[in-house]
C-alpha cells in the first residue's frame, strides 16, 4: 500500500484513481492509513464479502480462523461500470506486483 501512495502521480498522469481495500477492521485500517500517510480511499473489507464478490479470496483459512477474509494480494484494474479489465497478482501474501508492471499494463489500457 505504501509504494501505491507513492506512485499516485503516475496513476493520476493516465488519469486513474487508486482506492485499496484489505480485511482489517476499520480502526486497525485507520491507524494504518494515518501513521503511512496513504493518499488515497482504503475500505475494509471485513469478513472478505468483497473479495468473495471479486473472486479473490484466499479459501485456505476456514471461517473461525484469525485470517479468514484475506484476499490474495494483487491490483485490480477497474473501469467507472465497475467491470474489471485487469488482474495483476502474485502468488503468496508478502509480496505485490512490480508497480512498474501495473503502470504499464494500465497504460495499454487507457491509451
Amino acid at each position: 500500500m505504501v509504494q501505491l501512495s507513492e506512485s499516485l502521480e503516475s496513476f493520476a498522469a493516465l488519469e486513474v484513481g487508486v482506492a485499496s481495500s484489505t480485511y482489517d477492521a476499520p480502526a486497525t485500517l485507520s491507524e494504518f492509513v494515518s501513521s503511512r500517510n496513504i493518499g488515497f480511499p482504503v475500505l475494509s473489507d471485513e469478513g472478505g464479502g468483497l473479495a468473495k464478490a471479486l473472486g479473490i479470496l484466499n479459501e485456505q483459512y476456514e471461517p473461525g480462523h484469525p485470517a479468514h477474509g484475506v484476499p490474495h494480494p494483487g491490483i485490480l484494474f477497474v473501469d467507472e461500470n465497475g467491470q474489471i479489465l485487469a488482474k495483476f497478482a502474485v502468488e503468496g501474501h508478502r509480496q505485490r506486483p512490480p508497480l512498474e508492471d501495473v503502470l504499464d499494463g494500465v497504460r495499454k489500457l487507457v491509451n
